[in-house]
Formats: C-alpha cells, structure tokens, sequence
C-alpha cells in the first residue's frame, strides 16, 4: 500500500545550524503517528516543514517531503497554498496566537472554508456549529461571534482544532493539542480527532508530551532524541518494550500515582 505521506533522509536547519538529522517515516490513509521526545527535541520543526511553516530562518537542507508522489519541499507557495487547509490541516500548539485579533471566530473560519469551496454562510455555520458541539461548546453561536481575545485560552484550543477539521483534510498535523485543555475536554477532542480518523480516513501526525494521549490514540510511536529518531515501532511496542535508552528515560520520568 502506497504510503500518503513520506519523509525521506530529511534534514532540517535553522540559519545553517542543523536541528534535524535524517529522519525518515511513511503514514498512511487513516494511520496516527505519534511523535515524542523532550523539549527542543525538534518535534514541531519536523512537521512545520511539511506546511511550509519553518520561515525565512528555516529550511530543509536535505531529503525530501512527499504527499501524494509530489515533493511538498520543491512546490511553489501558490500549490503549497491550496494544500495547506484542504489537504493538509495543522493545529497550533497556541492556537490564540494564529487567530487575528480584530475578526470574529466566525468571519475567520468563514474566510478559510471558502478559500477552498463554494460555500454559503448558512451552511458553513450549520457545519462549525456541528462541529464545535462535538468539542464541547455549548453555545457555539455566541463563539462564532466573538473575537478569539474574549475566548480563554482552551476555549482558543479548541476553536484551532475545529479550524483544522472543519475541511476535512487527508493529513492532519496536531502540535500538542491538548496541552492547554483540563482532562474532561482533552477526552472529548481526542474521541474527536478518533472519529474523524474512523468518518473520513484522515491520517494524523501527532506531537505531544502526553504519553497517555499516545496510548490512547496513535498506532507507531516516533521518539526524537535532539533531532534524531532514535526508536519508531508500534505503540504497543515502544511503550512497553523499549529498545532505545532513551525511549527508557522518557517513559521512567513519567509521574506515577501510587496508592
């Protein structure tokens, strides 16, 4: 089976100084990865590069990214820009900080659906009222009015993750995103982002600090140690029978409640 999504040899570098050493993994339609590792480890440069989003100090300096048989490195940025959205969905690590300011929730997931179809405004409000319901906002009218300023900071959070979703992409980039949620809607996005996989066969890429989110979601683990991949099997695997050191340090630093 052709995979949807290839890293091939990759190496990454900001102003010349390399944060990602030869990384090669595949996904494929439906697959979740998961990626770990400390901070500064270089998870969310390794799936920025796909989007495009290392900006003018970043680059890929060797490899390739591939989706769909087309190098996602070597497209001009009018391609790039019909994919990022449609195809290729990203959540934000800070989702506040991707909104504008002085626009409502609303009139900005408006603008982004119909960049990429024909869509009323009657129907989009029927789809993200949907969609915000399922992410636990009880009244999600008065969220598509408001400015993300007047929105907590999980409140933005989840209203990043519907962005992503609202257009159903084939592969979606998840910078940890339930870090800034409590427990109770960190389960409701995770069974979320799970029926999305299970309704539309979305291939997910998921960066996290969260072992238990991992566990919970993600069929291969990826562990980062300072840019190198340094263990990738399936997350039974990884998780219970580590075979790199470091993968063992990770998973003995996680706090445990004894009785």
């Amino acid at each position: 089976m052709e995979a949807l999504l290839r890293y091939n040899h990759v190496d990454i570098s900001y102003l010349g100084q390399p944060v990602i050493r030869d990384v090669s993994f595949s996904l494929h339609s439906g697959e979740i990865l998961g990626i770990v590792g400390e901070s500064g480890s270089g998870k969310s440069t390794l799936i920025k590069a796909a989007m495009g989003l290392l900006g003018s100090e970043g680059s890929i300096t060797g490899g390739n990214i591939c989706y769909r048989g087309r190098l996602l490195n070597r497209l001009p940025p009018r391609e790039m820009r019909v994919l990022c959205g449609s195809e290729l969905g990203y959540i934000f690590q800070n989702a506040g900080s991707s909104f504008c300011p002085i626009r409502t929730v609303g009139a900005q997931l408006y603008e982004t659906m119909k960049e990429h179809e024909k869509i009323s405004r009657k129907d989009f409000e029927v789809q993200a009222l949907e969609l915000l319901g399922k992410l636990g906002f009880a009244d999600g009218k008065r969220i598509l009015a408001s400015y993300p300023f007047e929105l907590s900071g999980g409140m933005q959070q989840r209203v990043g993750i519907a962005a992503a979703m609202l257009l159903n992409p084939s592969v979606l980039f998840a910078d940890e995103p339930t870090s800034a949620l409590d427990v109770t809607i960190q389960k409701q996005v995770v069974e979320e982002m799970l029926m999305v996989r299970k309704t539309f066969g979305t291939a997910i890429v998921l960066v996290t600090h969260n072992l238990g989110v991992i566990g919970a979601m993600a069929d291969r683990v990826l562990v980062l140690e300072n840019g190198r991949c340094v263990e990738c099997g399936s997350t039974r695997q990884v998780l219970s029978q580590p075979r790199a050191d470091y993968t063992k340090a990770l998973l003995a630093a996680v706090p445990r409640l004894r009785r």
